[in-house]
């Protein structure tokens, strides 16, 4: 039996954190002018008053409520309903005139996509544009994980929330408690966004932008506040906005670990090798044909191919260049490195590189088990034998990934998109990177598509963000019986 009860209760609960969090926006916009002001207190108003009446109205409540089916509803339910209150600010100030429109703003701010559908950001006042990069740097660590993490009460059904919401197949405790877990990556996540602020205010950049696009590269968002994204910031803050956007497609894990002094230990798996390898060898390769075929000068033609491919593979989606405008053989590259993701335990999105190794070392097994049919090949991580059952649940997921880009690219393509379009954006929403190919590429946006194709968007961003299987699981009918 499901304690939907109980999950109400609790969503009620993540509807007045939502509302708290959204009166951040309101220093923002007093400073700038107070246009949206009230438009902004409705909103609060509205959403607080929406928790209430869950939380208060939900009498039955008991913490053993809280299970396995519990976590996975709740955590799929709750960017459902968090985006649609978090899109009233927009919708109701008529600066994005239809619900479809604002809502998809928000589920990409909130699953950290950064897909857009504003022409002119610029023109909406800053009190929105900051809830807009506050939306996406909560949704970069996760409401839930800042819920466990503040309201120790939540402890009791915390575990099942909490892995069913953090990404990548080898979910590794810091600590052996959730609560204090989820308050040191919160911990680290804060530390980050700080030291970024910091860096860009030192490049000149307004203390206002600075948050901004700190908010949007530690969480692997890539909302910008301004029309032209990082591409008339100087070089010095690109460099910047380049090094925040590979940390936050890091494990965060190697970041709690490099504290303790275990540098060697943090940096020394293959995981984080092949995520450096990816960037630098897609890095050389781009810069080199940049180079030769499109007459870039050395440092600009190394700094814009590092720039594109760091934002791509971390899943941020700032951009400073047109890649549409690259040789062919190189806007590929881009194409094909949305599958490509960062680390598991990041704030990236994609299958994840950890996933890529663990697929291609079973080739490398069945390969040798093809030739020597009577030996046995265990598969290694980093000197640790790896669960048949895990290679499994990677394949599954791969499979289950491929099919999803495939089908969603139907879906857009039969919308009257061309085909190209069709699946950079799939593939860029499904990766949670931004920007796609064509039409939706990094100079274009998501305003031309029809409805149908911006709700099938919508929720294939879902998909991506909560790694399909946590949303596909609620399709089971076994899932559903007492």
């Amino acid at each position: 039996m499901i304690h939907f009860r109980a999950i109400a209760k609790i969503i009620g609960l993540l509807l007045m954190i939502e509302g708290l969090i959204m009166c951040a926006a309101i220093p923002f916009s007093l400073y700038f002018g107070g246009k949206d002001l009230i438009y902004i207190l409705i909103s609060v108003l509205i959403t607080i008053s929406a928790g209430l009446i869950l939380w208060f109205n939900i009498t039955r409540y008991r913490q053993q409520d809280i299970g396995r089916r519990e976590g996975y509803l709740i955590v799929s339910i709750i960017w459902v309903i968090m985006s649609a209150f978090g899109a009233l600010p927009f919708y109701l100030s008529g600066y994005i005139p239809h619900f479809t429109d604002a809502y998809f703003e928000t589920i990409s701010g909130f699953t950290t996509t950064g897909a857009s559908i504003l022409t002119d950001i610029e023109a909406i006042p800053k009190g929105l544009i900051f809830w807009r990069s506050l939306t996406h740097w909560i949704g970069g660590m996760g409401i839930i994980v800042l819920s466990i993490a503040i309201l120790p009460f939540l402890g009791f059904g915390g575990q099942q929330m909490f892995w069913a919401e953090v990404p990548g197949p080898d979910k590794e405790k810091l600590t052996p408690r959730i609560a204090i877990t989820a308050r040191r990556l919160w911990g680290i996540y804060l530390i980050m966004t700080a030291s970024m602020i910091i860096l860009l205010m030192l490049g000149k950049m307004s203390f206002y932008d600075a948050i901004c696009h700190s908010f949007g590269a530690v969480s692997s968002g890539g909302f910008s506040p301004k029309n032209t994204g990082i591409a008339l910031y100087s070089p010095y803050i690109q460099y910047v906005v380049v090094l925040f956007m590979f940390l936050a497609g890091t494990n965060y894990t190697l970041f709690y670990i490099a504290t303790q002094g275990k540098l060697r230990k943090a940096f020394s798996g293959i995981e984080f090798k092949v995520y450096l390898g990816i960037v630098l060898v897609s890095t050389i390769v781009i810069a080199a044909a940049l180079f030769i075929k499109s007459d870039y000068a050395g440092e600009t033609a190394f700094r814009s191919s590092l720039f594109q491919v760091t934002s791509i593979v971390s899943c941020t989606g700032f951009a400073t260049d047109d890649y549409m405008l690259w040789p062919g053989f190189a806007w590929f590259i881009i194409f094909l490195l949305m599958f490509s993701g960062g680390m598991a335990g990041s704030t990236a999105g994609g299958i994840k590189v950890i996933r890529h190794v663990l697929l291609f070392k079973n080739v490398l097994v069945v390969l040798k088990k093809t030739w020597h049919p009577n030996a046995l090949f265990p598969l290694k991580i980093n000197g640790k034998v790896v669960k048949d059952q895990v290679v499994q649940n990677v394949f599954a997921l791969f499979v289950l990934y491929i099919f999803t880009f495939s089908f969603g690219s139907l879906i857009l393509t039969a919308t009257g998109l061309e085909a190209i379009a069709s699946m950079g954006s799939v593939a860029s929403c499904m990766a949670g990177a931004g920007p796609g190919l064509g039409s939706t590429g990094p100079v274009g946006n998501y305003s031309h598509l029809t409805n149908v194709a911006k709700w099938t968007l919508s929720f294939i961003m879902l998909l991506g963000r909560l790694e399909l299987f946590s949303v596909f699981i609620l399709l089971r009918p076994a899932f559903w019986k007492r």
